[in-house]
């Protein structure tokens, strides 16, 4: 006879966490674990490895798509003169890292992510991929458990109001961000290093500086020299406009 799978038991504090979101938002799940899934990070399933936890990875990788053919059909529909280019650079101007955050810090999804405890001393709870990720998931969830219309609703609640008035128009990275920043006074040159590297190879944790003509205005950290750039660069727009 085949051995019934275990099934999860979060604790007290994490099923507060997934009740407060409900509450918030008003997204109520008929199947709660998708949102337990939803919020769970690998490093606290690898934290937790005798708990049976899942990490929302593979709920990310099916948010990812439903998010784009919900986008795809909300653009088609509103904007009926865009032509397929047009089309395809607006949704990837929606549906990227930077826009995906924003709507995460939004949600206040930081809150409710289950980190270990080595992700949450090294600051995952803010890391920009992070939080683009567990919004993913988010979706994903909210598919499985209610179907595309209710995701829809989702994005018409913290997403499609934005576009209506251009908020995506100009979205870029951090890094984008900077460097017209930079130009814009004719400031010099930026420079990005990689000035420490932390952690095994399977859990790797990058160190990044980024410096204008070698003064150094931001440092960042992340699972690869991409992420710890631009938060890096994240940094160093805060410091400039605090000094202007």
């Amino acid at each position: 006879m085949k051995e019934s799978k275990k099934k999860p038991v979060y604790s007290a504090e994490a099923k507060a966490k997934v009740a407060e979101f409900q509450k918030q938002t008003e997204f109520v799940f008929t199947n709660e674990s998708l949102l337990f899934e939803a919020f769970t990070h690998s490093s606290y399933v690898n934290e937790h490895r005798r708990k049976s936890f899942i990490d929302n990875e593979r709920l990310e990788f099916l948010g990812d798509a439903v998010l784009e053919l919900a986008v795809s059909q909300y653009l088609f529909h509103r904007y009926p003169k865009m032509t397929e280019g047009e089309l395809t650079k607006l949704r990837a101007s929606i549906v990227c890292e930077p826009s995906l955050v924003h709507l995460a810090n939004e949600l206040d999804l930081g809150s409710y992510i289950l980190l270990g405890k080595g992700e949450e001393n090294t600051g995952g709870r803010n890391r920009p991929a992070l939080l683009a990720d567990v919004f993913e998931a988010l979706v994903g969830a909210l598919y499985l458990d209610q179907g595309l219309d209710k995701v829809t609703e989702l994005l018409e609640t913290v997403m499609f109001p934005k576009v209506e008035v251009g908020a995506f128009s100009k979205v870029s990275d951090y890094k984008s961000q900077l460097q017209e920043l930079v130009q814009q006074d004719n400031s010099g040159q930026l420079k990005y290093e990689i000035i420490e590297e932390k952690g095994p190879a399977h859990n790797r944790i990058f160190i990044s500086q980024v410096s204008l003509d070698a003064e150094p205005l931001g440092e960042g950290s992340g699972r690869s020299k991409k992420e710890a750039e631009q938060q890096a660069a994240q940094l160093a727009i805060q410091k400039l406009k605090a000094d202007e």
